[in-house]
């Protein structure tokens, strides 16, 4: 079997493999063994094949991947739903204890239980959402 088949072979397996793991380095070894298909198919000898897609993958995965993964994995950027109410000020409408209470979070008003279950909060603290758990919101007391 020629030796360029073999590199084009290498090529998809790994891009094949990529697809399932979504690292980014198998796809990056499946490119360096794709810009090695060229010169096997020219007649290099093995040993210089080798070293190019050496090369190839080194540069891939020292310089190329981290900016690949920096653009996988960006911060969300706005928060929806019940995420976007974690941070906001509240408005204890009732007593708040570990146990049971009732707060207005931006003119709705919820369940509520203290996020230090050992604190009593009294009616009208303005109190900070720490967490939702369910329909329920953990909340501190601001200082």
């Amino acid at each position: 079997m020629d030796s360029w088949l073999i590199w084009l072979t290498t090529a998809a397996v790994l891009a094949l493999a990529e697809v399932f793991t979504l690292t980014v380095a198998l796809g990056l070894l499946g490119g360096a063994a794709l810009l090695t298909v060229p010169f096997a198919a020219a007649g290099l000898p093995l040993p210089l094949q080798f070293l190019v897609f050496t090369f190839v993958a080194t540069v891939g995965l020292l310089f190329v991947r981290p900016v690949a993964l920096r653009h996988l994995v960006q911060p969300q950027g706005e928060r929806f739903g019940v995420d976007a109410l974690i941070g906001m000020a509240a408005y204890a409408v009732s007593e708040v204890t570990g146990v049971s209470g009732r707060v207005r979070i931006g003119g709705e008003e919820w369940t509520a239980r203290s996020y230090d279950e050992t604190q009593v909060i009294p009616p009208g603290t303005t109190v900070d959402v720490m967490e939702i758990k369910g329909s329920t919101a953990l909340v501190y007391p601001r200082e």
